[in-house]
């Protein structure tokens, strides 16, 4: 039980890390934030909020694995490679695909309330 605490501890202070030191996170955490609160203002539905949910954790998690494979690259090579390059683009590539189909998702779901809420 001590190593499941211990394991969270450090996801915690994962974390913690992450929003604090990483500027795409921040960016990141503050539309989920946004995204939440117009969830409510907009009173979303049940399975909505649930793909909403999904589409802000996928992003910042995929973030998190990002900074942590680019900090790693960084670490095992410090000096520019054309195959770090490659291995960082794609990982940078995982966010934005991802982040482009949440904004996506994030039109499908909102654009329509939205209009809705100012047009009545």
């Amino acid at each position: 039980m001590n190593r499941l605490f211990k394991s969270f501890g450090y996801a915690i202070t994962g974390l913690k890390l992450f929003f604090r030191k990483e500027k795409n996170g921040q960016v990141e955490l503050f539309a989920g934030i946004l995204a939440v609160l117009l969830g409510f203002l907009l009173h979303i539905s049940q399975t909505e909020w649930c793909v909403v949910l999904l589409c802000i954790g996928g992003v910042i998690a995929l973030e998190i694995s990002n900074s942590a494979l680019e900090k790693l690259c960084n670490h095992l090579h410090p000096e520019k490679h054309s195959n770090i390059k490659i291995v960082k683009d794609f990982a940078a590539a995982a966010v934005l695909w991802f982040s482009m189909i949440a904004f996506v998702i994030g039109l499908i779901i909102f654009l329509p309330k939205t209009l809705s809420f100012f047009l009545h």
